[in-house]
């Protein structure tokens, strides 16, 4: 690709924003036109991401351009659609959403604006005909990717699930439950049976399998580490272990960042990456799946990139060839 993607970052300054800026320091295809945040305008970003010190000398600015080819939201939930209303962007702007405000298809429209929701193993190829991305929840990619296989076939009735997330997953602003005192040697369940991400998990679901009454029960943790999320769904299979594992694997066959696994798989393989990591497991009738991504990668920031390598032609892997940090 001889041209550059001219990119836009609104809300720089977070967690997912730090990740977009990580990311696209070194993306090949990539020149970014602007960092937004009105808190630290005209302050460099490795005063923020002190990481990133030798990296870039990139500024946040207070203003906005329109000459950018696309423009990531890494803004708080509801905050997005307002942000929009208020700074409306050229039609020819592509925007891809961090937030959860046009996950649902009941929200997927803003004026002109219609939302795909980003889910690469699910929408590949409505993502590259799109020009806004709803770019999904970190545990409902975890969750989806561990079900979409048993809906296509048609074998999703109850899903039993539980997951645990790392403290970044609750967002840069220091509140009781993301303190070390409190995360260190500690787990809680929260949200129980009535998290966020169920309703965009079920539209997914349903989307391959119409047919039938899907009821996934979600019981969240919270987990004494800073990322990663690691899921367990159960239900009732009747299928050979064979069967199963065939299925996932031919669902997920041309997907580069999604692989079963025949081994157990523990959090590490995932954390700093964008893959997500599958494991069956098949005991009598029940069957065990296991998924794990990094909830601030392929759970937020990396699939955005992946959404915008989609939209833009190119390899999907563009950018995200990382490397997990085994120790």
């Amino acid at each position: 690709m001889s041209k550059q993607i001219k990119v836009g970052i609104v809300g720089g300054a977070g967690y997912t924003g730090g990740e977009l800026i990580r990311l696209l320091v070194h993306h090949p295809y990539v020149a970014v036109s602007f960092i937004h945040s009105r808190s630290n305008a005209g302050k460099p970003v490795y005063a923020v991401h002190e990481d990133l010190v030798g990296e870039t000398d990139w500024q946040f600015t207070g203003d906005l351009s329109q000459d950018v080819d696309v423009v990531f939201l890494c803004v708080g939930h509801g905050e997005a659609k307002k942000f929009l209303t208020e700074n409306p962007f050229d039609a020819r702007v592509k925007i891809i959403d961090l937030s959860q405000d046009f996950r649902l298809t009941s929200n997927a429209t803003l004026g002109d604006r219609q939302f795909v929701y980003g889910l690469p193993e699910l929408n590949r190829e409505a993502i590259r005909q799109a020009n806004n991305i709803a770019n999904p929840g970190c545990f409902a990619t975890a969750i989806q990717l561990g079900l979409l296989p048993l809906a296509k076939a048609g074998l999703l009735q109850n899903v039993y699930t539980t997951g645990i997330t790392g403290s970044t997953g609750a967002g840069q602003s220091l509140s009781a439950t993301s303190h070390f005192s409190w995360r260190a040697n500690n787990i809680q369940a929260y949200k129980t049976l009535n998290h966020q991400h169920l309703n965009e998990i079920g539209e997914s679901l349903l989307q391959l399998q119409p047919a039938g009454q899907i009821d996934v029960s979600f019981v969240p943790w919270r987990g004494d580490f800073t990322r990663g999320i690691f899921i367990s769904s159960q239900l009732d299979l009747d299928l050979p272990a064979t069967e199963v594992t065939s299925l996932y694997k031919n669902f997920f066959d041309g997907h580069p960042f999604t692989t079963v696994s025949d081994q157990p798989i523990f959090l590490k393989q995932a954390v700093n990456t964008n893959k997500c990591i599958i494991q069956l497991e098949k005991v009598g009738s029940k069957l065990v799946v296991h998924s794990i991504i990094d909830n601030l990668l392929k759970g937020a920031s990396g699939q955005a990139v992946q959404n915008m390598n989609l939209l833009f032609g190119l390899d999907e892997r563009a950018g995200l060839k990382l490397k997990a940090n085994y120790f």
